[in-house]
C-alpha cells in the first residue's frame, strides 16, 4: 500500500535524484566493484520505505520523532518514530504472516491462557487457560478452560524463565497441568504431561451460541473472539445465520460476549453492528473516521466525504426491534479492545448498551496494512495507527476504556465453561436481566495478572481500517 497524491512522482524522483548523485560520485571517484564498502546496506531502502509511508499516513506525523540512522534494524527505525502517546503501531517481519494472522490463521496449538503469579512468596508462574479453539491440537490434546499450567516441556514457569517458555508453545511441546477436582474442591495435577503438536491452525470468532429460556425472557448469547476477515465474507456469512436463528427463536434479551475480543477489521464489525441495533438504514451513521492532514483531503477527492463514515446495513436478520427495553448486554474485560469498542461506542446513539465486567482496554484509533509493492527483498509488513473512530454523535471518548456497568473480575473465580450459567460473567448479566440474584457464594481466588497470550497476537488491539487505493 502507497500513498495516493504524488507519491509515486516523489518516488521516482528521489530515486532518480539517489541515481544521479551516486553516478556523479562513481565518475569523479570510481572504485572497484567488489569493494564490499560500495555494496548498500539493505536496511537503508527498508527504512526510507517506512520513513515515506509514516510520512504520509501516520496519524501524528507532524509531531513523529526524528528518525535515526537509515542503516538501523527496521524495527528498531519504526520503534524510534514512534510518538509516546502510541502504544499499537506494529512493524511485523512479513506481510503476508501479517495478513494471515490479522484474518485468524497463524501456527498454534489453539488454547489461549493468561499468567498470574502464584505467590508473593516465590516466584512461580501459573498459566491459566482462558479458551480452547474447537478443531485445534489443543483440543485433540483434551486441554479444557480453567486448566493451570504450571511447566512447559517439564520445566517450571517462573518469572525468570516465562518469557523463553511461552516461545517453545509455537512447536511441538508438554504441558505439566493441574486440573480442578470436584470431590476434592481444589486443583489436582494430571499424572502424566499433556503433548500438544501445533499446526497452521485458522480460527473461527464465533466460538458459540446459546438461547437460555428464563422464566420470561428468551436470552441471546454470543461468544465472538475477534473480527475477520476482512474482504472474505465466510464469517460475516455464519453470524447472519446465528441472527437469524436468534430471530426465529423470538429471543428478546440479547448478551455479546466480546471478553477477548481483541478487535479486527471494521468491515466486519459493522456488519455485527447491523444485526443488533434497532431501527437503522444505510443512511444511518454507525462511525466516522478521522485521518491526518494529508490524507484526508486525498480520501474526500477520491470517494467524496460520505466515504469517512462507516454505515449500518439493512440486514434482515437484525434483532433490534424485539429486544426488550431496547439494551444489549455486553460482556468485556481488559482484553476487550479496539474494535470491540468500535461497537460499544457505536452503538450506544441508538440503544443502551450495559456492561459486564471490567474496564476496556482503551483504543480509538485504527490502522492499515501497508506492504513495499516496490522492492521486492522487502518482506516487512506494517500496522501504523492512522486514523482516530468516533460515533454519528462525535464521541470518541474511550481512550481510557469504557468502564463496567457491572463490574465483575473474572479471575477472582474458578473459570467455568462458556455458556454455563454459573460462568460468572454470564451469572452477572443475566442476573442484570432476571432482576434474580442466585446467592450463590463461590470460591474466590487472590490473581494478579502478569500477561496473557491474547496481547501476543498482532490482531490484538488493532481495528483495521479502508485502506485507500489508487484509481
Amino acid at each position: 500500500m502507497i500513498p495516493v497524491r504524488n507519491f509515486r512522482v516523489l518516488t521516482f524522483l528521489i530515486l532518480f535524484i539517489s541515481f544521479f548523485i551516486t553516478s556523479c560520485k562513481d565518475t569523479e571517484d570510481p572504485s572497484d566493484p567488489n569493494d564490499d564498502d560500495n555494496v548498500e546496506n539493505p536496511n537503508v531502502s527498508i527504512n526510507n520505505w517506512i520513513q515515506a509511508n509514516m510520512d504520509y499516513w501516520y496519524y501524528w506525523h507532524a509531531s513523529m520523532n526524528t528518525p535515526t540512522s537509515e542503516e538501523a534494524d527496521p524495527e528498531v527505525y519504526f520503534d524510534h518514530l514512534l510518538v509516546s502517546q502510541d502504544r499499537f503501531s506494529i512493524i511485523y517481519p512479513n506481510y503476508q504472516e501479517l495478513l494471515s494472522a490479522l484474518e485468524g490463521t497463524s501456527k498454534e496449538a489453539g488454547y489461549e491462557f493468561t499468567l498470574f503469579r502464584e505467590s508473593e512468596s516465590n516466584n512461580n508462574v501459573l498459566a491459566v487457560v482462558l479458551y480452547v479453539k474447537k478443531g485445534s491440537p489443543a483440543e485433540a490434546a483434551g486441554i479444557q478452560r480453567d486448566d493451570v499450567i504450571v511447566g512447559i516441556n517439564n520445566t517450571q514457569i517462573t518469572l525468570n524463565n516465562y518469557q523463553e517458555l511461552l516461545g517453545a508453545v509455537e512447536e511441538a511441546h508438554s504441558l505439566n497441568i493441574y486440573r480442578y477436582d470436584n470431590d476434592a474442591e481444589t486443583y489436582l495435577p494430571m499424572e502424566t504431561p499433556l503433548e500438544v503438536s501445533t499446526t497452521m491452525f485458522s480460527e473461527n470468532p464465533l466460538f458459540m451460541d446459546s438461547v437460555y429460556t428464563i422464566a420470561d425472557k428468551k436470552i441471546g448469547y454470543l461468544v465472538y473472539n475477534f473480527f475477520a476477515p476482512g474482504d472474505n465474507t465466510e464469517y460475516n456469512q455464519e453470524l447472519d445465520e446465528v441472527f437469524a436463528d436468534f430471530k426465529a427463536k423470538g429471543i428478546n434479551e440479547f448478551i455479546l460476549d466480546l471478553r477477548y475480543n481483541g478487535g479486527g477489521y471494521v468491515s466486519s464489525a459493522v456488519n455485527l453492528a447491523s444485526l443488533i441495533a434497532p431501527n437503522t438504514t444505510e443512511n444511518d451513521v454507525f462511525s466516522k473516521t478521522e485521518y491526518n492532514s494529508n490524507v484526508q483531503p486525498d480520501y474526500i477527492e477520491l470517494y467524496g466525504e460520505a466515504s469517512l463514515s462507516n454505515r449500518f446495513k439493512n440486514k434482515s436478520q437484525n434483532i433490534g426491534s424485539i429486544l426488550s427495553a431496547n439494551t444489549i448486554y455486553v460482556i468485556a474485560t481488559g482484553s476487550t479492545a479496539s474494535s470491540s469498542e468500535l461497537i460499544i461506542n457505536g452503538l450506544k446513539p441508538f440503544m443502551n448498551v450495559v456492561i459486564v465486567g471490567e474496564t476496556t482496554y482503551g483504543k480509538n484509533v485504527g490502522s492499515i496494512p501497508i506492504e513495499d509493492e516496490e522492492n521486492e527483498d522487502n518482506d516487512y509488513g506494517m500496522l501504523p495507527i492512522v486514523s482516530k473512530s468516533f460515533n454519528s454523535q462525535g464521541q470518541s471518548d474511550y481512550g481510557e476504556g469504557f468502564t463496567p456497568n457491572i463490574p465483575i473480575n473474572e479471575f477472582a473465580f474458578r473459570l467455568l465453561p462458556f455458556g454455563d450459567t454459573n460462568e460468572v460473567l454470564l451469572k452477572g448479566a443475566i442476573e442484570q436481566i432476571t432482576g434474580i440474584s442466585s446467592g450463590d457464594r463461590l470460591k474466590t481466588f487472590d490473581r494478579k495478572v502478569l500477561d496473557n497470550s491474547l496481547v501476543r497476537k498482532p490482531r490484538f488491539g488493532k481495528m483495521i481500517e479502508r485502506p485507500i487505493r489508487p484509481q
